[in-house]
């Protein structure tokens, strides 16, 4: 049984009297059967918009889509979107109909749905609505496209990857049929824009099963993300790896957070190892160079898929410098925290902790890089200087000494760097004293 919040609940009961009947639909109800917490309420009724906004009138109402037969209504228990039953016309472009037809039960709409868990209705009364299996595919894990798989990705080629973000979010198998008419419908992706290909490609990487996904339908992926294909089955021939460059980025990519910018860094930080490749005489295989190489194909990759400026700058800086140390003493991480900063440092440490378990041979590996970390932790929490805001000296004190323009910054930087290297304290005294005698030594010089 599912419990509706009060705010749908009231919507429906004001339908129903008004003698429009109306259900519980789609996201909502599949999230619910599965207990977990629906993001939103959507309603399908056979009230016409116009009905509909008679039945609420006084009410905040949004047209957010009146000639596909929604309306939005704002409650106090969150916004209710509610649609007309109906049947979509044709998909000229393969994304969108290219009309509605309103229609009279419930089961007609349900038909127009892309997967059997989501084309299910619940009453508060009448109970659940499901004409096509959707709750035993529910409960057995099983991702099917409503009737004929061929149809239902003709007319929404986006419902291919939503397939397999579906799979990768909730872990669900795709059933044969399905998974064979997406890769038969795989082309029709051309036509979706890049931002919705980004998107779902996005949920994919960041679900709780993407291993799994990714590889069950690497040739989807691939379609999209064509320059990530030399990666199939690109053996690494190398003791440090036990899988190819593309299950490794895969097993390595589950193994970093769930946020969005990692998870896209992880699955590209080796998509340059295949044009690197060389093998040595004694069959050992080498990518040297590859982290820039990397960086290359990301770059045209994260352009094409349109992602901001700040999340393909992460993004390309974690690619480029994945194999680069980060330093496992007091001196060295404070000085790769001068060039990057902590929160990249704790990026890059995410990403070498992925790469290391996705390699699947040295795991005391990872237990370096928690050393790493736990350095990271004591060098901050010991406040120890690593950046020009904590000296104890600024710009006006080196000004004071005679210098101007450039010369400042670059002095500023050189005694940030002694007192790194221990050269000297972070004192005021000592930090003057010191651009003294670099002053004198240059003036000799």
């Amino acid at each position: 049984m599912i419990r509706l919040p009060a705010h749908a609940a009231r919507a429906i009961a004001r339908l129903e009297a008004a003698g429009f009947e109306t259900w519980a639909v789609g996201g909502c109800v599949r999230d619910s059967l599965r207990g977990a917490a629906p993001h939103d309420w959507d309603l399908c009724t056979a009230a016409h918009p116009e009905q509909m906004q008679a039945v609420f009138a006084g009410e905040r109402v949004l047209e957010t889509g009146v000639k596909h037969g929604t309306l939005t209504l704002l409650t106090e228990g969150g916004p209710l979107e509610i649609t007309t039953f109906r049947a979509d016309g044709g998909y000229s472009d393969g994304r969108h109909p290219d009309g509605v037809r309103f229609v009279g039960h419930v089961e007609d709409d349900l038909a127009r749905r892309d997967f059997t868990v989501g084309a299910m209705a619940w009453h508060p009364e009448r109970g659940l609505c499901d004409p096509f299996g959707g709750l035993d595919d529910l409960q057995d894990g099983v991702l099917r496209a409503v009737g004929d798989p061929d149809a239902r990705f003709q007319e929404d080629a986006l419902r291919i990857l939503r397939a397999v973000r579906f799979a990768s979010k909730l872990g669900f198998t795709v059933e044969p049929e399905t998974a064979a008419a997406m890769r038969r419908q795989a082309a029709r992706l051309d036509c979706i824009a890049a931002e919705r290909i980004r998107e779902e490609l996005t949920g994919a990487l960041c679900g709780r099963f993407a291993q799994r996904a990714l590889m069950d339908f690497a040739d989807v992926i691939g379609y999209v993300l064509p320059e990530l294909k030399p990666m199939f089955g690109c053996a690494q021939q190398n003791p440090h790896h036990l899988y190819d460059v593309w299950e490794h980025s895969v097993r390595a990519t589950g193994q970093v957070p769930a946020e969005p910018v990692l998870r896209w860094s992880m699955l590209l930080h080796d998509c340059g190892k295949p044009a690197c490749k060389t093998v040595d005489e004694n069959g050992v295989g080498h990518f040297y160079g590859h982290p820039k190489a990397s960086r290359e194909i990301a770059e045209c990759i994260l352009r094409r898929l349109r992602f901001s400026g700040e999340d393909s700058e992460r993004i390309l800086l974690l690619v480029e410098q994945h194999d680069r140390p980060l330093g496992d003493t007091d001196k060295l991480v404070r000085r790769r925290l001068s060039q990057i900063g902590e929160a990249r440092f704790r990026d890059l440490l995410a990403i070498k902790k992925g790469d290391a378990v996705g390699q699947g041979t040295h795991p005391e590996d990872v237990a370096w890089l928690h050393g790493m970390e736990q350095c990271l932790n004591d060098v901050l929490t010991a406040e120890r200087c690593f950046s020009l805001r904590q000296l104890a000296v600024d710009g006006n004190d080196i000004k004071a000494l005679g210098l101007s323009g450039p010369a400042v910054g670059e002095m500023l930087r050189a005694l940030l760097g002694a007192v790194i290297d221990g050269q000297a304290d972070n004192t005021r005294e000592a930090l003057i004293a010191c651009a003294r005698a670099r002053m004198e030594e240059r003036h000799d010089e």
